[in-house]
């Protein structure tokens, strides 16, 4: 649902929710544990409006995730995850 987070472009952080084009605000790192081992993480980004909707729709389906803000998933997110 997203690029690369470099920063470059403002398309790299808008909300991944379908169809919003808000800068986003925090991250949602999740994983689904039926294809997705215990490292690997997959990442959202969230605009403020669409945070909890994204949240409720992992957390729906079971999924371990956790919310971040962007300053920290720069510094925090491994250089080989992919985002999707």
């Amino acid at each position: 649902m997203i690029g690369m987070l470099g920063g470059e472009h403002p398309a790299e952080r808008e909300c991944s929710r379908a169809g919003c084009q808000r800068d986003a605000v925090s991250a949602i790192r999740w994983r689904n544990p039926k294809i997705h081992d215990e490292h690997r993480r997959k990442t959202w980004l969230a605009c403020a409006e669409h945070i909890e909707y994204l949240r409720d729709f992992l957390e729906a389906r079971s999924f371990p995730l956790e919310v971040i803000s962007l300053d920290r998933l720069a510094t925090n997110t491994p250089s080989d995850e992919r985002q999707a």
